[in-house]
């Protein structure tokens, strides 16, 4: 064996000293959760600067010839655990002040402290070298290699920078408006106290406009940039709210902008919480964090494969409630889990930047039982065995955070965010992924039928679209306990009148039979374009399915408007079954006489020749629809489609079309002489493209079809020919580039189904994708998500899950067996189909 000096200095030009931007993964494996906390610690690479595990780096030396490693490992401290340190998951003992993490008067965060030991190791004989050894080597290698060691040691991970350690999120930005904001001599002075709200005389959560001095309930857009919550204001400060910059904001001159309209700031006292005492009352609120965690029973704590519990990187609960639930599916197991091996050998060079590497091993995490080891208690001495808590070591998804969310508004921030949009985003991607290859999200695709009548005409005209979840109404007015909250809400009334405080009000209780008849009752379209009868009418439009999924994703409607327009949550129960039966929503498509829409796209007494004005639109409605988060398209519908009469009947129409397939399409007008340009629906094209056709020919039959995904894929086939002779593959590349994509034929319809010939013309797209031996759709619960506080942008998330029959609660780190499954306050629901 080679003495360690001459093998340095034979690999010397191979090891690199991290510059300022360059990635450094001395944290985490690339290929599993092992860590310099790990057994065996973690192997940097000295010239790429990526971490292995003790069971990875051989295969990274084997297939690259890299010998140098920096090992790190880290070994914890005995520590005292502090009194006011909170529970994994439930509301802190020690009051938070400050609606932040890891700060002073935020939610505590454990840190630990570690001992931490560095040297240079050399493969394949695994030779180690300390830096008291450097000093006995040639200085060309001693300068060299200890550069190396100390920039390693100094850079900032990549984990680093994408952990949350200091969130606040109470730190406000100074306006931009604030310095020379304008304000009108109106001759407005507002009073004190006994303020009342213009348009609804609402007393409570009043904003007064600081430019024309307009109070309003909520900070309701009048045109000028800044809002000041009235009952906030105190010598010290009060809640500022930015329409411009979309976020509670500073104004250094607030006291002198209170003035102008007749304000002393130092004689005002709070009368209402701040926006930041709200979210975290929101967010502790006893009742619903208790039942949600079952923090009030004794809970075994479980541990071994398939019972790993995810660190929470802060406020990544979202992600791992949806992870967690995801890989329970089979579908995803066969996928990535069961191909590691063959995922992990064909990675490319930085495997953390890949994503079937990096789901793989999230999945691996969470099932192979590794990680599932219960975390020693901060005050214990580690060489001492102790009863568990509940918690474990379990994994830490940095890198599976950092490319799902990368380049995503939201998902790529420490922000709170919503588990539903979550799913679908992660859907997404998974899709683009696996456009080749089996596809694990097609267990919980389905297709939607829905039928539109023009009720003058009687005509009928049915669509189809691809789907993933349910979205479920919540029917308040059929609560089964009406008469117990219209008592709670005088009680209140008076209560607020004698200036005490509030009763507890009762969570309403919605018959889940209830949520299905509002799901499946007929919706009425007032301004339905018939072109039966060329003109604006009444219809009625029902929704079935058309197919069934394998799995079925429910989703709760939780979240809505309040008469202020400000996004509330709706607390309700909802007596959710253990088992479904959807028979009643099967779609039966063209019923037996009946007569279709014709599809004629213009006025019938117009010619090409007659051109169609553009509409006059109230601006300014549109504008505070867009400010309120709508796309622009679908806010100028709403302006259209309401004849400009206000922002109250526009938000009306945005609420009952959000739903819409076409929400936020271009606004084109009945009648228009020139056809618009139509743009192939992403979604469409990855349904098509999953059948084995190439992108260029999806998008060609979408065009010829104007985007309808079931007259797309019947055109298809009855353009074979024509299409066989396209010179493109898949992703639209020359045909000699991807000779094997042209061999490959269409993939295999998934087991335990039987498919219709996909050479018949006249199948419809429910035969061709989706059809299967009819069989009952019948679903038994097997997982749900819950969200506990005001909204999907605050609070927290957890799963429960049923594993061999026995409910299982996923608690960020927390996994413990359910005695009390909350069944009733989900808002996620995950059933899987029953097979005989």
């Amino acid at each position: 064996m080679a003495e360690a000096s001459e093998v340095l200095m034979s690999v010397l030009s191979t090891i690199g000293v991290p510059r300022p931007g360059d990635r450094v993964h001395k944290d985490e494996c690339a290929f599993s959760f092992s860590s310099p906390e790990s057994e065996g610690g973690l192997y940097v690479c000295m010239n790429t600067f990526l971490g292995f595990g003790s069971q990875y780096v051989d295969s990274h030396y084997n297939r690259t010839g890299q010998r140098a490693y920096l090992h790190i490992t880290r070994t914890r401290k005995a520590q005292k655990e502090d009194d006011n340190s909170s529970g994994s998951g439930d509301p802190p003992k020690k009051k938070p002040t400050r609606l932040a993490i890891g700060i002073e008067g935020g939610f505590d965060v454990e840190q630990d402290q570690y001992e931490e030991e560095v040297k240079v190791v050399l493969l394949p004989d695994r030779q180690e070298v300390t830096s008291e050894d450097l000093n006995t080597m040639p200085d060309v290698v001693k300068e060299r290699v200890s550069l190396s060691m100390a920039g390693l040691m100094s850079a900032d991970s990549v984990s680093h920078t994408l952990q949350v350690q200091q969130w606040d999120g109470e730190v406000r930005q100074e306006s931009r408006h604030a310095a020379n904001l304008k304000q009108l001599d109106n001759g407005v002075k507002i009073p004190p106290s006994g303020w009342k709200c213009e348009v609804c005389e609402l007393q409570e959560n009043l904003w007064m406009n600081l430019s024309d001095g307009k109070v309003m309930c909520g900070p309701q857009q009048t045109g000028y940039p800044l809002a000041v919550k009235l009952g906030t204001i105190t010598p010290d400060g009060a809640d500022v709210y930015s329409y411009d910059e979309d976020d509670m904001v500073l104004d250094p001159k607030l006291p002198e902008h209170l003035s102008h309209f007749g304000i002393n700031m130092m004689t005002m006292e709070k009368t209402e919480r701040t926006m930041t005492e709200l979210e975290i009352a929101v967010n502790q609120r006893v009742g619903e964090w208790e039942v949600i965690q079952e923090s009030g029973a004794t809970l075994q704590p479980l541990s071994g494969p398939g019972l790993t519990g995810m660190k929470n990187l802060g406020n990544s609960c979202y992600l791992n409630s949806v992870m967690q639930v995801l890989f329970t599916v089979p579908d995803f197991q066969s996928k990535y889990v069961s191909n590691i091996e063959k995922i992990f050998t064909d990675a490319p060079s930085d495997p953390t930047q890949d994503f079937k590497t990096q789901v793989a091993k999230l999945g691996f995490g969470l099932l192979s039982g590794e990680y599932s080891k219960p975390a020693p208690d901060p005050g214990d001495d580690p060489t001492v065995n102790h009863e568990p808590r509940g918690d474990q070591v379990g994994i830490a998804p940095r890198m599976f955070k950092a490319l799902v969310g990368r380049g995503h508004a939201e998902f790529s921030t420490s922000r709170q965010q919503d588990a539903q949009e979550f799913l679908l985003h992660f859907i997404n991607m998974v899709e683009r992924n696996c456009r080749s290859s089996e596809n694990p999200t097609e267990a919980f695709r389905f297709l939607v039928e829905e039928r539109i009548v023009c009720q003058q005409s009687h005509k009928a005209k049915y669509t189809q679209r691809v789907d993933y979840i349910v979205q479920l109404p919540v029917p308040m007015d059929q609560a089964t306990n009406t008469e117990e909250i219209q008592e709670a809400e005088r009680r209140r009334e008076e209560a607020e009148s004698a200036g005490a405080p509030p009763p507890p009000a009762p969570r309403a209780r919605i018959p889940f039979a209830a949520c299905m008849a509002a799901l499946s009752e007929p919706e009425t379209l007032t301004d339905f374009w018939s072109s039966a009868v060329q003109a604006k009418t009444t219809a009625s439009k029902t929704t079935r399915f058309a197919s069934f999924p394998d799995h079925l994703v429910i989703q709760v409607k939780k979240f809505t408007f309040g008469l202020d327009w400000v996004p509330k949550k709706l607390d309700v129960s909802i007596d959710v079954p253990d088992t479904l039966d959807l028979s009643a929503l099967r779609g039966a498509g063209q019923q037996p006489g009946e007569e279709l829409l014709p599809e004629v796209p213009q006025h019938s007494g117009m010619t090409p020749d007659v051109e169609v004005k553009a509409p006059v639109l109230d601006e300014s409605t549109v504008s505070q629809l867009q400010e309120m988060g709508f796309p622009l398209e679908a806010c100028r519908k709403a302006v259209y489609y309401t004849g400009n009469s206000g922002i109250d009947a526009a938000m009306n129409w945005v609420m009952g079309h959000m739903d819409d397939p076409d929400f936020s399409a271009p606004l084109v007008l009945p009648g228009c002489s020139s056809a618009p340009v139509i743009t192939p629906s992403e979604e469409h094209l990855a349904t098509i493209i999953s059948m084995g056709f190439s992108r260029d020919q999806a998008s060609r039959a979408l065009r010829a079809t104007s985007n309808v995904l079931e007259r797309a894929v019947n055109w298809i086939f009855s353009h074979l020919d024509d299409l066989e002779s396209m010179e493109v593959s898949e992703g639209g590349r020359p045909a000699g580039e991807s000779e094997r994509s042209r061999e490959t034929p269409p993939r295999t319809p998934r087991e335990g189904r039987t498919w219709k010939s996909l050479t018949n013309p006249k199948d419809s797209f429910t035969s061709v994708l989706f059809h299967c031996v009819p069989s009952p759709p019948e679903y038994e619960l097997f997982a749900f998500i819950s969200h506990m506080g005001a909204s999907t942008m605050c609070g927290h998330y957890v799963c429960h899950i049923k594993k061999d029959q026995q409910w299982v609660i996923f608690n960020d780190q927390k996994v413990c067996a359910s005695e009390k499954p909350p069944k009733d306050l989900g808002y996620l629901y995950f059933y899987r189909r029953v097979t005989e």
